[in-house]
């Protein structure tokens, strides 16, 4: 097989870069609406069952994301790895590929276990309110460990998705997501509401149809590496760990898993001043989430395809190329989060109210809070849309450090903090919970646009053996970067 993409159609290296840039960006685009598209059927069908039913998968998604995220960290490094090796034509794409797939395969059975066990202590420790703990607790504990038993199959289709996204070829993993999507779907009412033969597990048939799905997007994906030639060529020795690459592996990981990890834990210290307030508002935090998520799926598109871009380029030492791929895209997604951010502002009724068709107590009430959310969250659409191709562009580079700061800073220096003095100090009630959400992302965007420009990022990580150069590209600016790290 080649080395790596087409170079005249598809090299993100040489010749025209629009084109090729949108041609990787688009499926990731596709791709992350697809994910979501997991939650929004898990949340329309269980919004039908009860407005509890919401609030447990409220209540599940941070503490999920807190597991994920580990791997998630590591399946990024592989990304980074293989992008620049691929820039860099080094012949060692499936080397790495067999060494990220080995090493999450330990990391993802490992948390599934751990995440089973402590579902319940995590879930006892949040401080609900006396309403919220006996009626979505135990709802969110079904669906928690269903879920991380089947944690190495949500963790194998990230593998397999990041590998190739790599390598340049988006368009695979993105029919793979849309068929797991589609079971996922089917599956969701007839084990949520036991139609046809299949028993009525409420919230758990939610858990159940995603793990399910996943397993078999899980098992297509590692086909189509093992066995076609649309990725890099894996061989049975390229699965054997060796320290090198695996310390390498870690390297760039940790910092990414600690990144989404500070992220996750974030998510679970504002949920944990969140269920000091009633249901209502809960599940209005929740579905508010949601339809963030739902807006920022070309913000996420465009920032994976960033650090691809930026990966390979650097690895062919085009490092100008590289700058300019990831303004280009800045520009691009600050436009297109303007737009949805108006919209969101304008009309969001019709989207909070869509995810609530169960005509029950309380729906009024969190279709309001709901409402009154995703009107502060427009105004930051722009700066989270910016955010993260700027986040892409530092992962690329293998600078994964200075990501984690930026997360940092916008989660834990300024969202947190201020929301816990305005709702609890300030008595803002709810509209503190709204606006530490805006400052956060507003805060943290500035600050990595402003550290960007400084191009103290512009260094490959593979001009040398790994292990030789063990702090490559973290350190392209020893005296500036590694304080930022720091």
């Amino acid at each position: 097989m080649s080395s790596g993409p087409n170079v005249n159609e598809d090299s993100l290296t040489e010749g025209e870069l629009v084109r090729p840039m949108f041609r990787l960006a688009w499926p990731l685009v596709v791709i992350q609406l697809l994910q979501v598209a997991y939650n929004v059927g898990d949340t329309f069908w269980l919004g039908a069952l009860s407005p509890d039913a919401v609030g447990a998968i409220s209540l599940a998604f941070p503490l999920l994301f807190l597991v994920i995220s580990v791997g998630g960290g590591f399946t990024a490094a592989g990304a980074i790895l293989i992008a620049q090796h691929t820039g860099a034509e080094s012949g060692k794409g499936g080397l790495i590929a067999g060494q990220t797939i080995s090493f999450i395969s330990l990391v993802a059975i490992g948390l599934g276990i751990v995440g089973y066990y402590a579902t319940e202590p995590m879930l006892e420790a949040l401080p609900a309110d006396s309403d919220t703990k006996a009626e979505i607790l135990p709802l969110a504990a079904e669906y928690l460990e269903i879920f991380f038993l089947g944690v190495p199959f949500v963790f194998g289709f990230f593998v397999f998705a990041s590998l190739m996204r790599g390598y340049g070829n988006t368009r695979a993993p993105m029919r793979v997501m849309a068929i797991s999507v589609v079971i996922n779907l089917l599956l969701d009412p007839l084990l949520i509401f036991g139609w046809w033969v299949f028993p009525e597990l409420g919230v758990a048939g939610a858990a159940v149809a995603t793990v399910l799905s996943r397993a078999i997007a899980t098992a297509v994906g590692f086909y189509l590496l093992y066995y076609t030639d649309v990725g890099p060529e894996i061989g049975v020795d390229h699965i054997r760990p060796r320290l090198e690459y695996v310390t390498e592996i870690v390297r760039l990981g940790v910092p990414t898993a600690l990144e989404q990890s500070m992220t996750a834990l974030a998510l679970v210290v504002m949920t944990a001043m969140v269920v000091t307030f009633p249901p209502a508002v809960v599940a209005a935090y929740g579905l508010g989430n949601r339809l963030i998520s739902l807006a920022f799926l070309p913000a996420m598109g465009l920032g994976q395809a960033t650090d691809s871009i930026v990966g390979q380029n650097l690895g062919a030492d085009r490092s100008d190329r590289a700058a300019k791929a990831t303004w280009i895209a800045s520009g691009v997604i600050a436009g297109i989060m303007l737009l949805a951010g108006a919209i969101a502002f304008l009309f969001p009724e019709p989207f909070v109210s869509v995810f609530l068709t169960a005509d029950e107590a309380g729906r009024a009430e969190t279709i309001a809070y709901g409402v009154t959310y995703l009107q502060f969250a427009a105004f930051a659409f722009v700066f989270m849309g910016v955010l993260q191709v700027i986040q892409g562009a530092f992962r690329g580079a293998g600078n994964t450090k200075t990501a984690l700061v930026f997360a940092v800073l916008g989660l834990w220096i300024v969202r947190v903090p201020i929301t816990y003095y305005l709702i609890f100090i300030a008595e803002w009630g709810t509209t503190g919970i709204w606006t530490g959400v805006v400052l956060g992302d507003v805060a943290s965007a500035i600050a990595a646009v402003a550290w960007f420009t400084r191009g103290t990022w512009k260094k490959s990580i593979v001009e040398e053996e790994p292990g030789s150069t063990a702090d490559s590209a973290d350190q392209a600016d020893p005296a500036e970067d590694s304080t930022l790290a720091e």
